[in-house]
């Protein structure tokens, strides 16, 4: 690795931890605490519905799961304000996808930089420059890549959302109504809960852990 590059990548690694640091109380990384759980099990006590979920008009969000002490619901942008179940839907089907996005990115600033053995260990420097060298190595990669990732959106919108002749108000943004967010059956290591409580708190640290890295992507690329 040429050493004009190190600094950036020590630079890199430096702002993962200070992120890590400043939203620890969010406990993106820590277990939920009693308080938490518990607010976590009331939003999810109904039986039935999607996972466990009953909308609840009343309730913050729709009584969708995702809030943590000491943060609450953390909303000072208003968004969840007066919102209908399909627009709340559709946000927390953005924001858990995004979420897993991110994580994989974190994942990959990380990693690349100092493990990068593919194309013949040739590529190399800063990761958000990788895919850069990767198509002067290897140009059918970007193809494949971009291929998949196209896959990958047209299984989600199949799954999640209603087709187009059966759209009533949004255009291309109205979900199922037997569609939980986020939920587009991709488990293949069985992870995913069956008792409502369990599926809300894993859940919950999914969106926290999402939201940290959505963060932390946004500082690299800054950087």
């Amino acid at each position: 690795l040429p050493s004009k590059y190190i600094p950036k990548s020590i630079t890199m690694k430096f702002s993962a931890i200070i992120l890590a640091l400043t939203f620890g109380a969010a406990a993106a990384f820590a277990p939920a605490t009693r308080s938490a759980r518990s607010s976590v099990r009331v939003n999810a006590e109904p039986t039935g519905g999607l996972n466990g979920w009953v909308p609840d008009e009343n309730a913050f969000a729709w009584g969708l799961p995702g809030a943590l002490e000491p943060m609450g619901n953390f909303d000072p942008a208003g968004f969840a304000d007066g919102c209908s179940l399909n627009e709340m839907k559709r946000y927390r089907e953005a924001e858990v996808t995004h979420g897993r996005v991110a994580m994989l990115s974190v994942v990959g600033f990380l990693v690349a930089e100092s493990f990068h053995p593919l194309f013949g260990g040739d590529i190399g420097g800063p990761a958000i420059r990788h895919l850069d060298q990767v198509r002067e190595v290897a140009p059918i990669f970007f193809d494949i890549l971009a291929f998949t990732i196209a896959l990958a959106e047209l299984y989600r919108s199949l799954v999640g959302w209603v087709p187009p002749p059966k759209i009533q108000k949004y255009f291309g943004g109205e979900l199922n109504e037997d569609y939980y967010p986020g939920d587009i059956g991709f488990d293949p290591l069985g992870l995913k809960p069956t008792d409502p409580k369990e599926f809300a708190e894993m859940q919950t640290k999914e969106l926290q852990n999402g939201r940290l890295a959505m963060l932390a992507s946004m500082g690299f690329i800054a950087q």
